[in-house]
């Protein structure tokens, strides 16, 4: 169980907005929620109707002027990208506009193994290959050494790039990225393609009818796939992009949107980040991403269906590989089931595959709540990649680590390091030092609703109402809503098992709810519970009805106090991790023989999940989760039940004979240890 946090409306404010605006009273109401204050603020946010003058951006009129001047004099020119979706469409864009203009140009991506950003041996290879000026899209701000040494090889360099800088820009022709500290643009979170479409407008004198409409399509994509926030311009490009999307003429795509399943269907933000995103970014995860930009420059469709049956043995290739990773470390939390409660999650493998560990990084943050780091150990080096939250910087924390590390970057929600195989095991202590001095009480993983949503609220007109607000995505997220005291009626599985449907009663209404990536075996609640839910909604069409779409983020039995299940929740992570616990906590903690006796009772043969069994002891006084965890932990020792701490699934064993509770050791150094502190 995470935590809540249920946001409340400011009705007044609301009233205003509703009243002043054509929007629902549930879209005011979840605009006030998200800190609009009044109709201005209401106003701004739907407003960007066109992009600032691209003239207003650092280094923009030489930028232009170098590539006017190259493409007249027919300079060879190398557009360097990075092997991410942003990174291939900026490339994609930027080589079809100079080849379109007449210029000399070709293009090239660094393969993953090489690393992200320009490297002295690809810069050799262009020179030897006769660039004489290189564009970087999406990378190159950092690349101080690189510009010297394509200076020093007599070739020029042309940085694109919305990276943070150093204290120090590197020397070139020209420098554009929004993140200059004497950028003077008013808008500058960009991706590495809103910068390139920015540079394309500015080719043309500033007009962006061209640019627009000829890449304003792959500019939509990389801002939902780079998860840049979508507000201002990036809301509009995506606006303006998505239009183009359901119209494009691109064989690529069209190919990648029959291969994705979503041809001819509607098309949101959402669907270019769970279908044509992860297909793009696959192309550089298993293989190489010159496969993605062949495919979005290709004009023969057969091709292009090639190419797009490629991307997508890819990306199944990525996520059974994914699978794999997380199988194995689920056997890793079976033989040590104490690594689920460090601080801060650390697993490593071998030969994990380098371009799918950030992926289940996440997976692992959002089913834990907790940061994580995964790192992979390949022939005498380790690669890892971190994901975190809140007040945990990922970058500070590597930072902290750095005297083990050979390289590392990031930022505070995620980071990238290498290091020595050998050091991996001081790596993984440096870790926890870090967090321990620093975080003494760790930041809490939380999931934000606007609003709980009464049952007379959940109609047709008040969701599809809230489709004004999309493009939904990073600082702009689809509206989650709190639905509280509905009755579990059935759980049916979807997908052959993969998937769950909840059907529940809302009030007087009768509704299904969606659980994706988990199995109705593993679904915490029986038919019969009242429970808690937070859920997204849209208005979907089948077979001509209009209906409501449910989607389940997370989900609890009403009543469940979250604070003092999360502050016991935490203690037993304490008391796993040998944290020193204040003595008060100990007769809180013991479980008694009594105590011992109702929970084990409670565990049926056929196995329940530990919060399921929860929520069934509430009534016992004096119980909280800590205790029923310890509860458990003294029941494995005595071998009277089996638990699997990953799926938190536990399953009564069959007993021959007689068992004395107080042989634990385990419960004998509780005892003690309270005893001691008294």
């Amino acid at each position: 169980m995470k935590k809540w946090h249920i946001h409340q409306a400011d009705e007044n404010i609301a009233k205003k907005i509703a009243q002043g605006s054509d929007l629902s009273y549930l879209c005011a109401q979840v605009l006030s929620a998200r800190g609009i204050r009044d109709m201005q603020s209401a106003s701004d946010f739907f407003q960007c109707e066109k992009l600032e003058d691209p003239f207003r951006m650092a280094d923009m009129q030489d930028a232009v002027d170098c590539l006017n001047q190259a493409i007249a004099d027919g300079t060879r020119i190398c557009i360097y990208g990075d092997y991410d979706c942003d990174g291939v469409t900026s490339t994609v864009m930027l080589y079809s506009y100079l080849f379109e203009m007449g210029a000399n140009v070709t293009y090239r991506i660094p393969e993953r193994e090489e690393g992200y950003g320009l490297n002295p041996n690809a810069v050799q290879e262009m020179k030897d290959a006769g660039v004489e000026l290189i564009v970087t899209v999406d990378n190159g701000i950092t690349a101080i050494r690189e510009a010297e040494l394509i200076q020093s090889l007599g070739m020029r360099l042309l940085v694109t790039d919305h990276h943070q800088p150093l204290s120090e820009l590197p020397e070139a022709e020209a420098v554009v990225d929004p993140h200059r500290l004497d950028e003077t643009a008013a808008f500058r979170n960009l991706c590495g393609a809103g910068v390139v479409l920015k540079l394309i407008i500015a080719m043309e004198g500033g007009d962006d009818t061209i640019a627009m409409e000829q890449y304003g399509d792959l500019a939509a994509i990389a801002t939902v796939a780079d998860v840049v926030e979508l507000a201002g311009e990036n809301r509009w490009i995506v606006q303006q992009g998505l239009r183009l999307l359901a119209n494009t003429e691109r064989p690529g795509l069209l190919a990648l949107m029959e291969k994705s399943g979503i041809l001819g269907k509607p098309f949101s933000s959402t669907t270019i980040a769970f279908s044509l995103a992860p297909r793009i970014n696959a192309s550089g995860r298993f293989g190489s991403p010159l496969t993605a930009v062949k495919l979005l420059l290709c004009e023969d469709p057969e091709e292009a269906a090639e190419l797009a049956e490629e991307l997508d043995r890819r990306n199944q290739a990525r996520k059974e590989e994914e699978a794999e990773i997380l199988q194995q470390i689920a056997a890793q939390v079976q033989e040590h089931p104490e690594l689920l409660q460090q601080r801060v999650l650390v697993f490593a493998g071998e030969n994990w595959h380098h371009g799918v560990i950030g992926i289940a990084a996440s997976r692992l943050q959002e089913r834990f709540g907790k940061p994580t780091i995964l790192v992979t150990i390949e022939e005498g080096t380790a690669r890892g990649s971190m994901r975190s939250f809140g007040a945990f910087s990922a970058f500070r924390c590597l930072q902290a680590c750095e005297s083990v590390l050979l390289r590392y970057g990031g930022h505070p929600g995620a980071g990238g390091f290498s290091l020595p195989s050998d050091q991996v095991e001081t790596f993984q202590e440096m870790v926890q030092s870090y967090a321990r001095e620093s975080f003494p009480v760790m930041p809490e993983f939380t999931l934000e609703a606007d609003k709980l949503l009464l049952p007379e609220e959940l109609t047709l007109e008040n969701i599809a109402s809230l489709s004004v607000l999309a493009p939904f995505g990073e600082g702009n997220s689809v509206p989650v809503f709190a639905v509280c005291h509905a009755v579990l009626q059935q759980l049916l599985p979807l997908s052959n098992g993969v998937h769950t449907k909840l059907r529940v009663t809302y009030g007087t209404m009768a509704m299904d709810l969606l659980l994706f990536r988990t199995r109705p075996e593993e679904v915490h609640l029986q038919p019969g519970d009242a429970c808690d839910f937070l859920i997204t909604a849209e208005v979907t069409s089948y077979q001509g009805n209009n209906r409501i779409s449910a989607i389940v983020k997370d989900y609890r039995k009403s009543g469940t106090p979250q604070a003092k299940y999360l502050a016991a929740k935490n203690t037993y992570a304490q008391f796993c991790r040998q944290d020193p616990l204040r003595p008060a906590f100990y007769p809180a903690i013991t479980p008694v023989r009594e105590e011992l006796i109702q929970i084990y009772q409670r565990i049926p043969l056929t196995g329940i999940a530990i919060d399921t069994l929860f929520f069934q002891l509430q009534a016992m006084p004096q119980m909280n989760y800590c205790k029923l965890r310890l509860a458990l932990d003294v029941f494995s020792e005595l071998g009277l039940i089996q638990q699997d701490v990953w799926l938190e699934q536990i399953v009564r064993l069959p007993v021959k004979s007689h068992v004395d509770l107080q042989s634990s050791k385990l419960l004998q150094g509780i005892q003690q240890k309270g005893a001691m502190l008294r």
